[in-house]
């Protein structure tokens, strides 16, 4: 399939009606195939895999939780990532409203916090944020690496087993707590290369440390889906959260906004193909989150949050496609 879009066009790949009578004919085949001596058809075997989808809420921008989080059922998600400024401000809404509240309010809504992204506290101050994350019902937080940037070859190496070595005991505290923490491969950060990636794992026996994978930044490396994919399986167990998020044109200047939504999966040229398929080989069960950063940070992706989910929709129909 053809991921590219012209940016004065809209992808139409099904409607919510027809992803409806998908699955029921899903269902129908698997009633079938249980009732053929065991056998399963290779299809429907392949159909068995899902994505374990959690929305960031830096997608709406500051928009207050009360209006966010009946969102996330319509995404396909049933977990939310939480951000804080300049972002979002849902980090900070939950503060304001007491840590009961928002437990009260994800329940009332049937959703379970998945994840904090805490970029502004870098990896050396969050153990604070481990136990509210675990108290709340969470069992994952994001943020970069920390260390020299622009390094390559042994001076890299060197850098990542340093950095490694730092994070034991923010690792320990996370296993206590019952957490892991993902280090996402952001550009101008230590942690931003393929080979960052796979020594970060090396040298970080804890399976408390892992990585969260922005497909945006690696391309910036000049990685191909056909590399991407090859990290992914590289990565396995020890990926922890999937961006599904391409570069496209970027998100740093100001664009027309149809420019700017090329970073969203089956928008801008990336082929997710190769990269969701090899997802399913691994059988990938951390979160994928589908994704992007508006101009400027911390507004909606999308001017209302009805236009913002249905946008996530028809990416996450992309994505679903690509499985095959």
């Amino acid at each position: 399939m053809n991921a590219h879009l012209n940016p004065s066009h809209e992808l139409h790949l099904g409607t919510p009606d027809q992803a409806v009578l998908s699955r029921r004919r899903f269902l129908k085949l698997a009633a079938l195939g249980g009732a053929t001596a065991g056998v399963i058809p290779h299809a429907l075997a392949k159909g068995a895999f899902r994505f374990n989808y959690i929305l960031s809420s830096s997608m709406y921008g500051a928009l207050p939780l009360t209006t966010i989080l009946p969102e996330v059922g319509k995404t396909g998600a049933s977990t939310i990532d939480i951000w804080p400024r300049v972002h979002g401000s849902q980090r900070e809404q939950m503060e304001e409203m007491g840590h009961d509240q928002f437990g009260a309010l994800l329940n009332q809504h049937d959703v379970r916090l998945g994840c904090i992204t805490r970029y502004d506290l870098g990896p050396y101050k969050l153990q604070p944020e481990m136990k509210v994350c675990a108290k709340l019902g969470g069992d994952l937080l994001i943020c970069g690496g920390s260390g020299p940037k622009g390094l390559s070859g042994d001076s890299l190496k060197n850098a990542v087993r340093i950095f490694a070595e730092k994070m034991k005991p923010h690792a320990e505290a996370a296993e206590a707590a019952g957490v892991k923490i993902g280090i996402e491969n952001h550009s101008s950060n230590l942690i931003n290369t393929p080979d960052s990636l796979k020594w970060l794992l090396e040298f970080s026996p804890s399976k408390s440390i892992g990585i969260a994978m922005a497909p945006y930044h690696l391309e910036l490396h000049g990685q191909m889906a056909a590399d991407l994919a090859k990290l992914v399986k590289q990565l396995g167990n020890r990926l922890f959260m999937f961006y599904a998020w391409q570069h496209g044109m970027g998100c740093i200047k100001k664009l027309p906004k149809a420019q700017e939504l090329l970073q969203m999966p089956g928008r801008g040229k990336l082929d997710f193909t190769p990269i969701v398929r090899t997802l399913r080989a691994i059988n990938y069960q951390g979160f994928t989150s589908i994704f992007m950063h508006p101009v400027p940070r911390g507004i909606p992706i999308l001017p209302t949050a009805a236009e913002t989910t249905a946008e996530i929709l028809r990416a996450r129909t992309y994505l679903d496609k690509c499985l095959g």
